[in-house]
């Protein structure tokens, strides 16, 4: 991964510490040098707010509250400093209708445990390379559902009109156009 994560905040909440401590040290690997962690959802929402990082990696299964739902409050909490921050959800559990279901309550990218220091930076290179618009409507708000474009689908599944905000807040563009100008540098 040749990109600059060293101006880059991200949170990690995982329940379990040996996970918490893997995923830190990989993103240490990576060059990150701002990694906060929490172990529950409440704790992590609080450290979301206080630190407002750029990334969020989130657990699935957590008490009191799972990582579905946190992304739910940050997307939609009036108190989230960022309700466009991409989260990358990890989970034990690769079945479609779990993918599904992240996908739709706001989850930028899924990660089935375990995965590699390759998985995990195929999943911030997607964040990096594919950014994708978010769609606000009257039953969701988070990064557009669909990575493909078919052009004039006019199904059943088709959707009617919505809000798309063509790109997040001017903080995370300016991250992610610098980890794009820097990618190629030494």
């Amino acid at each position: 991964m040749a990109y600059q994560f060293e101006n880059t905040a991200v949170l990690i909440i995982d329940d379990m510490t040996p996970m918490l401590s893997t995923t830190a040290s990989i993103l240490k690997v990576f060059g990150f040098k701002h990694i906060y962690t929490a172990t529950d959802p409440v704790e992590g929402f609080e450290k979301f707010c206080t630190h407002n990082p750029d990334l969020v990696i989130t657990d699935w299964m957590m008490e009191p509250y799972d990582g579905i739902a946190l992304t739910e409050k940050i997307r939609t909490d009036p108190r989230s400093p960022n309700q466009f921050v991409p989260i990358i959800l990890m989970t034990g559990y690769s079945a479609k209708v779990r993918v599904m279901e992240a996908r739709d309550k706001g989850v930028t990218e899924f990660m089935v445990k375990p995965f590699s220091a390759k998985d995990l930076a195929a999943r911030i290179e997607q964040l990096i390379e594919k950014p994708r618009k978010f769609v606000h409507s009257k039953e969701f708000f988070g990064p557009d559902r669909r990575r493909r474009r078919e052009e004039g689908y006019n199904g059943p599944r088709r959707r009617g009109p919505e809000k798309t905000t063509d790109s997040p807040p001017q903080r995370l563009d300016d991250i992610l156009k610098d980890l794009k100008d820097n990618a190629d540098k030494p």
